[in-house]
């Protein structure tokens, strides 16, 4: 548990009204403050635990006037067990190696994730960013984050490291993985990188001991949040604290 005497209590601000990137024709705010001061690892502890986002050193989450459309979202871990569609999906993906790193940007990550949002989101509120851009994306920070890497085995007999086909940034809580942002090869449709990259994180939290993995938020009728809840037993974040999610009707069961 964290301990919430060490924190000095943070400045909170609100941002202006922006378009709402998940449902049309709303408008939406954010409360933010920065994570620094003595402990910032711990604060983000904190705020993650209550809702919030991390992106470099501000922590944010939803202040949207008459709506709460945005529900925070983790995986119970110890009770995940994969399906059939699941435990094809990891048989399929059995070949990648994945590598975790220091929070370090590199080229390759780069222009990777440039295909990604090329590809994926190319109007989205990240589609100009730059190579600078993404340095302080991964770097600026004062909490502990990893890069976690995913790559094919190397091409024919070819030697070193095989192509970069997908990259996480993720956060290590006290009780949990925060998946920060992820990102992967448009092209690789049948490896179905998204969900294999969640799929490694609850193993990876299963084998730190590890209660959670923090998936952001979910919005209902938003097809982009969609995928969160094929990841059962999940947890939202409510008035009443984080209680297990009722799986919708048309979920399928077989994940």
């Amino acid at each position: 548990m964290t301990d919430q005497s060490r924190i000095r209590f943070p400045q909170f601000y609100i941002t202006t009204p922006q378009p709402c990137p998940y449902l049309a024709g709303r408008y939406e705010k954010k409360v933010f403050t920065h994570l620094l001061g003595d402990d910032p690892v711990a604060l983000n502890n904190m705020l993650t635990q209550a809702g919030f986002r991390r992106s470099q050193n501000i922590a944010y989450r939803p202040a949207c006037d008459n709506c709460t459309a945005c529900v925070s979202v983790r995986v119970i871990v110890d009770r995940f067990a994969p399906g059939r569609t699941f435990r094809r999906l990891i048989a399929r993906n059995a070949d990648l190696a994945v590598r975790l790193g220091a929070p370090r940007a590199t080229d390759e990550q780069f222009a990777l994730l440039r295909r990604y949002l090329d590809s994926r989101h190319a109007d989205g509120g990240m589609a100009d960013m730059a190579p600078a851009d993404y340095l302080a994306m991964v770097e600026d920070t004062t909490v502990a984050t990893r890069v976690v890497e995913y790559r094919r085995p190397p091409d024919g007999d070819a030697d070193g490291p095989g192509p970069l086909i997908a990259a996480a940034l993720t956060d290590t809580l006290d009780d949990g993985l925060s998946m920060v942002y992820s990102f992967y090869a448009p092209g690789e449709t049948a490896r179905s990188l998204g969900t294999w990259m969640v799929l490694d994180h609850i193993e990876r939290a299963r084998m730190l001991g590890l209660p959670y993995v923090y998936l952001g938020y979910w919005v209902e009728g938003s097809r982009k949040m969609a995928y969160k809840t094929r990841f059962r037993p999940l947890e939202a974040l409510g008035l009443q604290g984080w209680a297990e999610m009722a799986p919708p009707q048309s979920l399928n069961s077989r994940a």
